[in-house]
């Protein structure tokens, strides 16, 4: 028999106080005492009472709970994929999404926030940037769940992928196909994403020669440039691991006007992987788990910050199962 769920009700006779205060600090609502606050978010923990976000939000007039959706650039793949996947998510509880992109400029990031937050948007799934996000502190009632990277200092829902695991995993692959010398191309290693998926490569590898270890690149033709820089070396890598799909998509382009093919590995599926002869092997995962742990979190807010990990996959396509060129 499934246990019944707590009720406000309950919490207020809990905390020996009325349903209407125990609604006002649900609601965060003013005129509450911060005493009788801490009485009431104390009940609240103690009995696991959970607020349904959108019966809350129909319940007080308006028609469609709006969730707000901010990432660093919608032209990458991955952020297409993402809008697409959290707009379903949303849908499966009638709420909308409005969404921009920064294109990793923070002070772009701060604007769209507190643009969506003053017209009313108070739900918000964000992909951070690198830079500091103290001033969210400020905003009362906002609601805020970061997906893939998690600003230092927050203590706020997040969704995470497996990075370290993904970083492993694509070097001991390389590794188990005899490769050595493997280089690591990046992007802002301050993320906490990008720095656990380099944290992974280097427990695979061991010692990584540090003069293959590249980071601060972030577009294609840059990564190019990179590749072709170490692969111009008089000990060259035999195989790169690449920890975005833009960066993949870099040593495609360097690759294409070199004799040398060395293997690699990526992070992040993307359309064409399988198109190229041999296809991109990468760390993959599911996005749309991604869009529905996200959405999920902030339709059933808590009092304490959670943390969800999605599990990562290596799928094998025949690029990162070459062996050293002799």
């Amino acid at each position: 028999m499934t246990a019944r769920k707590p009720t406000m009700a309950d919490v207020a006779r809990y905390a020996g106080v009325s349903l209407k205060t125990v609604s006002r600090v649900v609601n965060r609502e003013p005129h509450v005492s911060a005493e009788v606050q801490l009485k009431v978010r104390a009940a609240i923990g103690a009995l696991g009472f959970r607020r349904n976000e959108a019966a809350a939000r129909l319940a007080r007039g308006a028609t469609m709970l709006t969730i707000g959706l901010v990432m660093e650039n919608i032209s990458n793949e991955f952020y297409s994929r993402l809008a697409k996947a959290v707009e379903a998510a949303a849908a499966e509880h009638e709420a909308l999404v409005v969404f921009g992109s920064y294109e990793e400029r923070p002070e772009r990031e701060r604007m769209l926030v507190e643009s969506m937050y003053a017209r009313g948007v108070d739900s918000l799934i964000v992909v951070p940037s690198s830079g500091d996000h103290a001033w969210l502190a400020r905003h009362t009632g906002l609601t805020t769940v970061f997906v893939d990277r998690l600003p230092p200092g927050q203590d706020s829902d997040v969704v995470l992928l497996d990075d370290l695991k993904g970083g492993r995993l694509a070097t001991e692959h390389l590794r188990a196909h005899g490769h050595r010398r493997i280089a690591l191309i990046s992007d802002d290693v301050r993320l906490n994403s990008v720095h656990d998926r380099a944290t992974g490569y280097r427990q695979a590898l061991g010692e990584p020669d540090e003069r293959l270890v590249v980071h601060g690149v972030f577009d294609p033709w840059r990564v190019s440039q990179e590749v072709t820089r170490l692969l111009d070396l008089a000990d060259p890598p035999t195989a790169f691991f690449a920890t975005n799909n833009r960066a993949a998509i870099g040593i495609l382009q360097a690759l294409r006007e070199r004799r040398e093919r060395p293997a690699y590995v990526g992070f992040d599926d993307f359309a064409l992987a399988e198109v190229f002869n041999p296809g991109v092997s990468v760390v993959r995962y599911d996005i749309d788990r991604i869009a529905r742990s996200a959405v999920g979190l902030l339709l059933d807010p808590s009092g304490r910050p959670r943390r969800v990990t999605v599990p990562v996959e290596l799928v094998v396509r025949g690029s990162g199962e070459r062996g050293p060129c002799p």
